[in-house]
């Protein structure tokens, strides 16, 4: 799959995708939807809701093939966590 050329500075884009997200995506989201991902395309405002991030961002590439994805995790600020975390309850 050949990548797709971004169109916005990366402020832009941050700036887009969060304020779609936050006006448009969040309002219709559901209480089962905490923890999966929203792919957002930026200037549609289009998106798609899974539990897998790169189902929900091939799903949106397929009803957009030229999408400027902005991926979201729903009831997080971050997509993903770097480091370790401690393991409660083991020597």
């Amino acid at each position: 799959m050949a990548s797709t050329k971004r169109r916005y500075s990366k402020e832009e884009f941050a700036q887009r995708g969060d304020a779609i997200y936050e006006n448009d995506v969040r309002p219709q989201l559901k209480t089962d939807d905490e923890g999966k991902f929203a792919a957002i395309d930026i200037e549609s405002g289009r998106y798609e809701i899974d539990a897998d991030e790169l189902e929900a961002g091939d799903r949106l590439r397929a009803r957009i093939p030229e999408a400027q994805i902005w991926m979201v995790r729903v009831g997080s600020r971050y997509v993903h966590r770097f480091g370790g975390r401690e393991r409660r309850g083991t020597p």
